[in-house]
């Protein structure tokens, strides 16, 4: 068996320029990172791991101002999750399932980075040291985790155990004793003292003559005040609004609502909204006058006012609607199951991006008194709409067949067609 040695060239590092560049600017991305927040040097890793996801999220002058990332992956978002401040302060929710309710429910964090597999931050715990991954994260982006005192000895970054001096190191502190008012103390049995310990001072009353180690007690006036130093008129007021929003303002105030049936009815505009919702009423069926069966009970109703205005400020219509009390309905009695799925808002904030994004069309509909069109299982009788009773049939409630607004079950009714 023959063996050959052979002998290569040492690059010099002028031969790899490129890569030498992007090297510099790494490190030098890297070192402002640890330099801003006072983060260790131990932690360069994180560092330059968060550097180089920074800088490929960026725009590059090499490619003509346009970013890496999205030319690499023009598919996917610029940033599954926010960016945030490389060594601040975080803390991580703590979601271990059988918790007690007085367990912490978050650890205290140092923020390095981010996940390259998982969608979520990279957080890590100097109490346990172990490197958390978690999207459901509190930043404090203000508050950098380590200050400019804690980590200016090198002593912390070799020895991370802090050294307590021996006993014999430190000197006795003198013992101050201050004095409020003068009291008179019975003195007390003290236990005969060692050789060797410290004076014990007498148990005798203290003379009403004040001390020389005595400091005065200042008597002065607090200096906090109640007021607001930023109150709200100073940016919010009337005379502040622009013309379009004094416009609105002055058509809301221009109609006051009412306060009771009766001053409903005597004003032609409420008077009319509330025709309007009777007659809806009545031409979707909602109800039948029938006696009330024995060993029933009624749910009470009443009016809801409201003025609709317009995108000019202007009123638009006096909207009256009838509401059933649904506090006063019974479980097992007038209704049972009430879930019914809505939309999260995260859910339908993704939806108009991905139509931004993709563009697509957006369409919106809106149903006009939509819970009058879901029909009810359950046996519900309601008490006549004030100031509406049927001429002679006072003694009558109405057997609704429809859902009605204030209902429990009315919002699981409305979803069942669908």
């Amino acid at each position: 068996m023959e063996f050959f040695i052979s002998l290569l060239v040492l690059i010099l590092l002028n031969k790899m320029g490129v890569a030498e560049r992007k090297n510099r600017h790494l490190v030098e991305t890297a070192c402002t990172l640890l330099l801003h927040s006072h983060v260790p040097f131990r932690f360069w890793g994180d560092a330059i791991l968060t550097a180089c996801y920074l800088i490929n999220r960026m725009p590059s002058s090499v490619l003509h101002d346009q970013i890496p990332h999205s030319l690499l992956f023009p598919d996917q978002p610029l940033y599954f999750l926010p960016p945030r401040v490389f060594g601040c302060t975080c803390f991580v929710h703590i979601l271990t399932p059988g918790q007690d309710k007085l367990s912490a429910k978050a650890m205290k964090c140092l923020f390095l980075g981010y996940s390259r597999l998982q969608k979520g931050y990279r957080c890590y715990s100097l109490e346990t040291h172990r490197y958390f991954i978690s999207a459901d994260v509190t930043f404090f982006e203000d508050s950098p985790f380590f200050s400019t005192t804690s980590e200016s000895l090198p002593v912390s970054e070799v020895l991370p155990i802090p050294i307590v001096s021996p006993p014999e190191a430190m000197p006795p502190r003198p013992l101050q004793v201050y004095h409020r008012r003068p009291r008179v103390v019975a003195p007390l049995p003290f236990p005969e003292a060692p050789a060797d310990s410290l004076p014990i001072p007498s148990a005798s009353p203290a003379p009403a003559l004040p001390s020389p180690h005595d400091l005065p007690i200042a008597v002065r006036k607090g200096t906090r005040s109640t007021r607001n130093p930023h109150p709200i008129y100073n940016f919010l007021s009337y005379h502040r609004l622009s013309s379009p929003y004094s416009a609105f303002v002055s058509a809301i105030s221009s109609v006051s609502l009412p306060k009771s049936t009766h001053e409903a009815l005597s004003h032609p505009g409420w008077r009319q909204a509330m025709v309007d919702e009777m007659a809806a009423l009545h031409s979707n069926g909602t109800w039948d006058l029938v006696v009330l069966p024995p060993g029933k009970s009624t749910v009470g109703c009443r009016w809801v006012y409201a003025v609709k205005v317009g995108p000019d400020g202007q009123v638009d219509r006096l909207k009256a609607r009838l509401v059933a009390k649904g506090y006063t309905q019974v479980y097992g009695s007038d209704y049972g199951d009430t879930f019914s799925p809505v939309a999260k808002i995260a859910s339908v904030r993704l939806l108009l991006s991905m139509a931004a994004m993709c563009s697509w069309p957006l369409y919106q509909l809106d149903i006009k008194n939509a819970f009058l069109h879901g029909d009810l299982v359950e046996e519900v009788y309601m008490e006549q709409p004030p100031g509406f009773v049927a001429q002679g049939e006072s003694g009558l409630v109405c057997r609704l067949r429809r859902s009605l607004y204030g209902l429990k079950q009315s919002p699981r009714a409305w979803f069942k067609p669908f």
